[in-house]
C-alpha cells in the first residue's frame, strides 16, 4: 500500500481547520446556548423552589391564622357561655331573693292582720264581758260587790314571798286598795284586819276607787300586784279564750291590756 504524506498531511491541516472552524462556530455557540439553557433552568427550579417555600410559608401562617381565629372564638364563646350563666344565676339569686321578701312580707301581713282581727275581737269580747258583768252585778246587792272579794284578795296577798309583804304598808305610807266602789266604814274595817292578818303586822289602807273593776279589790304597788276583780276575771278569760283560737290558726295571741 502507497502512503501519500502529503495528501495526508492536506487532509489532516483540512480536519484540524474543520475542528477549529467548528469549534468557533459551532461547538462554543453551542455551548453557551447550552449553558444559557441550563442556567435559565436552574434559575426557574430556584424560582420555583422560592415559590413553594413561600407558598408552605403562606400556607402554614394561614394554618396558623384558622387556629389563632378557631382558639379566640371558642375562647369568645366560653366567655359569653359563662356571662350568661353568671348572669342567669344572678337574675335567679335576685329572684328567689326578692320572692322570698314578698313571701315573708306576705307571712307578716297575714299575721299582722290576724293579730289586729284577734286584737278587735279581744276588745268586743272584753267589752261585752264588760257588758254583760255590769248587768248582772246591777241586779245583786251592793254589798256583794265587796265583801265577796275581801278574802280571796287577804288570800293572794299571804301567798306573797314574806319579803314582800314585810315591805308592804312597813312603812307609814298606807296600802293602795283599788275598790269597785267607794267603801263603807264596815267594808273598809273589814279590808285593813283581813289584810293585816295577810301581812303579818299592821298596815292601813287608802282606797281608790275604780268603776271599771265592776266588782271587786287590787293591790297595786311597785313591788306586788294582788288582784281579785271581775275585771281582772275578765282580763284572763278573755286571754284564756283568745290563746285557744290562736293556738287553733297557729298564731301567737294578742295580749289584752290589764286594766
Amino acid at each position: 500500500m502507497h502512503i501519500d504524506w502529503w495528501t495526508l498531511g492536506l487532509q489532516a491541516i483540512n480536519v484540524l481547520i474543520l475542528i477549529w472552524i467548528l469549534s468557533r462556530f459551532l461547538f462554543k455557540p453551542v455551548a453557551a446556548i447550552v449553558e444559557a439553557r441550563r442556567a435559565s433552568i436552574a434559575r426557574l427550579l430556584d424560582e420555583a423552589h422560592a415559590t413553594r417555600v413561600a407558598a408552605e410559608a403562606e400556607r402554614e401562617k394561614a394554618r396558623q391564622e384558622v387556629t389563632s381565629l378557631a382558639t379566640a372564638r371558642a375562647a369568645a364563646l366560653q366567655k359569653a357561655e359563662d356571662e350568661a350563666k353568671a348572669e342567669t344565676e344572678t337574675i335567679l339569686a335576685n329572684a328567689r331573693s326578692e320572692a322570698g321578701k314578698l313571701r315573708e312580707a306576705a307571712k307578716a301581713d297575714i299575721a299582722r292582720a290576724r293579730q289586729d282581727e284577734a286584737a278587735a275581737m279581744a276588745d268586743h269580747a272584753s267589752q261585752l264581758a264588760v257588758d254583760i258583768a255590769g248587768k248582772l252585778l246591777s241586779r245583786l246587792p251592793e254589798e256583794a260587790r265587796i265583801s265577796g272579794f275581801i278574802e280571796g284578795l287577804a288570800q293572794g296577798l299571804a301567798a306573797l314571798p314574806e319579803a314582800i309583804r314585810t315591805n308592804i304598808g312597813a312603812t307609814d305610807a298606807p296600802v293602795q286598795l283599788k275598790a269597785a266602789r267607794a267603801l263603807t266604814e264596815a267594808e273598809t274595817q273589814a279590808c285593813r284586819v283581813r289584810l293585816s292578818e295577810a301581812l303579818g303586822h299592821p298596815a292601813e289602807i287608802a282606797v281608790d276607787v275604780r268603776p271599771e273593776l265592776i266588782a271587786g279589790l287590787e293591790i297595786d304597788m311597785p313591788h306586788a300586784v294582788v288582784r281579785n276583780s271581775f275585771r281582772a276575771d275578765l282580763t284572763r278569760i278573755t286571754a284564756a279564750l283568745i290563746q285557744t283560737g290562736s293556738m287553733q290558726t297557729g298564731q301567737e295571741a294578742p295580749r289584752p291590756e290589764t286594766p
